[in-house]
């Protein structure tokens, strides 16, 4: 795996890991009228620092941000919230699995094969 990918992979893994948090404080506090959605975003960023290189990706830091458009007071959609939520629980997995899959292929190269 090439290093910027490798870099992806775990900046990738740490935002939707603090998505999962957000989402998490999203269902958690549902019914607070003072409580304003949270959010992650870090596509765009990814896509961004991608194209400048290694060192480029791991300098990003990505943080939970209170959505633009919500205001306290405004009503949570759970099953929205939900869906959220397991997507990004699938992507987490999905590329956890990638991840798994490269040590593997790394480990049998070192071991000559068995």
């Amino acid at each position: 795996m090439s290093e910027i990918s490798q870099a992806l992979a775990a900046k990738a893994l740490d935002a939707l890991a603090l998505r999962q948090t957000a989402i998490a404080q999203n269902i958690a506090n549902s019914n607070s009228e003072s409580f304003a959605i949270q959010t992650v975003e870090f596509e765009a960023a990814l896509r961004e620092a991608a194209t400048q290189g290694p060192a480029a990706v791991e300098a990003l830091v990505f943080q939970i941000q209170d959505g633009a458009d919500q205001r306290p007071g405004s009503e949570i959609r759970l099953d929205l919230e939900m869906q959220e939520s397991a997507a990004t629980a699938m992507r987490y997995s999905a590329l956890s699995d990638l991840l798994g899959r490269q040590m593997q292929i790394a480990r049998t190269a070192i071991r000559g094969g068995q």
